[in-house]
């Protein structure tokens, strides 16, 4: 029996005339309807808003965890899969005799700074000095809370939450996007991705729906990583020496610290969006990789290099062996005391990165789709997995692992440790270097957040803008650049100001789980699409 050949024509409707020409205003229009009404929500009824959406979140942290960790389980074993199927592994994304747009240090450096670069400046440090001082084996009795004992758990679990898992997720979004559109045409939206199962059904309604749900995942995706940027750039600024205002009694950042931070990166952003992607999303992503290897330099010189050199070593050991296992893993509550605890941690982490990975999944995604053109699926698939998973885990061991060694040694006296996550960096360079010296190094790490926020935001605003132009990246949907620049600073601005990262958390939290079933049928689609090319002996 002979097979239907591929559809290679998707229209979707556009306005052709007005503020939305070109733009589609089911999706757009109810995407901005969706956010404006989270955005006011929060603000008139803040009470209410955090109520609601907190008792939302611990339902589906709760019931949807083994949902969550099976599918970045399966999304890893998918990526694999097709990275060593010859048939797919040689296929380019475009025409065979298509090359890559940008060079491999571009291409990494943006790669980086989309998916997971603000989150280093943060992360890096907090999240193994925060395992060191309690694990799922400190919990269980099998290790001792900030002893030494505990030191390569801090690891192992750091490397499950930033290593391939959640580069499986933009893997798959952001193959089945560049496959559809560069290899058959289609319109560079999400909904195309899904044509294989649902044919020109995605065309109307239905296509309209997934399309608003990868907008909205992607605005409070953006928003969690901005949210967390936000509170780390504020307390840079007072160690830089800018101002008793910029924090409130708690040591967070004040109301006004946060609207003036979320204005001058809003600005940055819109700026920065308009000059596309080829121009300075691609200029501050170098900027980024080249001043995170300077950062990277200084711990190398200043910290604990042997201390991070041999877990880095051991980490990745731990972290391939156990694997297979980690990522099966799912605690759940009993109703006894051990397994609350267990629960209630990876819920906390490990459910939590999973669920924020799918609300980031577009926007990643389609991001990698678009700077990855020309290059064969086994490349495109071997470079996310590998190279930003490697890249994180050296961060984590040299800059993480020169937080816990001041702590292990007695240098740094509790000050890292007990320090406000965002602000344990510059707590850390303050332990570290002379006063003028660690002002100095503080001033370019705000500088390197500034960037990398950025370079973030308005990757998040085309993005969005490509996906409300029904794929179209030409000259018309900059004029909504303004737009979205702004309702995204809104949501991160309102929601902050509401209820403080908890509410943005709850928020993204919420979103991404219809993502997360969309994503699943963009994994099976492109899977189908290509045996059935390969049965249409499409090779190339």
């Amino acid at each position: 029996m002979s097979i239907k050949p591929p559809l290679l024509d998707l229209p979707i409707k556009t306005a052709e005339q007005g503020f939305y020409n070109g733009f589609s205003r089911a999706v757009t229009l109810s995407a901005k309807f969706l956010v404006g009404s989270l955005i006011v929500w929060a603000l008139v009824l803040p009470d209410q808003a955090g109520s609601i959406l907190s008792a939302m979140q611990s339902f589906i942290l709760n019931k949807f965890a083994a949902w969550y960790v099976w599918l970045l389980a399966a999304f890893v074993i998918a990526s694999l899969f097709l990275a060593i199927w010859p048939t797919a592994g040689k296929l380019k994304l475009g025409r065979p005799d298509e090359q890559p747009e940008f060079s491999n240090f571009s291409w990494y450096s943006m790669m980086f700074s989309a998916g997971i670069g603000v989150g280093m400046l943060t992360w890096a440090i907090a999240e193994p000095v925060t395992h060191f001082g309690n694990s799922p084996e400190v919990i269980q009795g099998l290790a001792t809370a900030g002893a030494e004992d505990n030191l390569r758990n801090a690891y192992k679990w750091s490397f499950l939450n930033w290593g391939i898992s959640t580069w499986a997720c933009y893997v798959v979004v952001g193959l089945a996007m560049a496959y559809f559109s560069y290899r058959r045409g289609l319109p560079l939206t999400v909904r195309s991705s899904l044509t294989p199962i649902f044919g020109k059904h995605m065309s109307g309604g239905l296509g309209h729906t997934v399309d608003i749900v990868a907008v909205v995942a992607t605005i409070l995706g953006a928003a969690q990583a901005l949210g967390y940027g936000v509170e780390q750039f504020v307390a840079g600024m007072y160690r830089i020496g800018l101002g008793e205002w910029l924090l409130n009694e708690q040591g967070q950042a004040s109301p006004s610290a946060i609207v003036m931070a979320i204005s001058l990166i809003t600005g940055a952003t819109i700026a920065s969006a308009f000059s596309g992607v080829g121009k300075g999303i691609k200029w501050l992503s170098n900027a980024n990789l080249s001043l995170s290897i300077f950062l990277l330099s200084f711990f190398l010189i200043f910290g604990s290099t042997w201390f991070g050199l041999k877990h880095l070593g051991l980490g990745l050991f731990d972290y391939v062996i156990e694997l297979p296992t980690l990522m099966f893993t799912v605690w759940s509550n009993d109703g006894t005391e051990l397994s609350q605890k267990l629960s209630n941690w990876q819920s906390d982490w490990t459910v939590f990165y999973f669920a924020w990975c799918v609300a980031f999944a577009p926007f990643v995604g389609m991001f990698l789709a678009r700077i990855s053109k020309g290059r064969t699926i086994r490349e495109f698939v071997l470079g996310a997995l590998i190279v930003p998973s490697l890249m994180s885990f050296v961060w984590f061991t040299w800059a993480g692992g020169t937080a816990i060694d001041l702590e292990l040694s007695g240098i740094a006296g509790g000050v890292i440790s007990e320090a406000n996550k965002g602000d344990k960096i510059f707590a850390m360079v303050e332990v570290l270097l002379s006063p003028g010296l660690a002002l100095a190094m503080s001033v370019v790490i705000v500088v390197l957040l500034m960037t990398y926020l950025v370079t973030t935001a308005d990757s998040a605003v085309l993005v969005i803008n490509t996906i409300s132009a029904g794929g179209e990246e030409g000259e018309k949907s900059r004029s909504h650049i303004l737009v979205w620049g702004l309702a995204l600073g809104g949501m991160v601005a309102a929601l902050m100001l509401a209820g403080g990262l908890d509410a943005i958390r709850t928020s993204m939290v919420v979103g991404a789980l219809p993502f997360s079933v969309v994503m699943v049928l963009m994994g099976a689609s492109v899977i189908k699409a290509i045996y059935r090319d390969s049965k249409r002996g499409i090779t190339e």
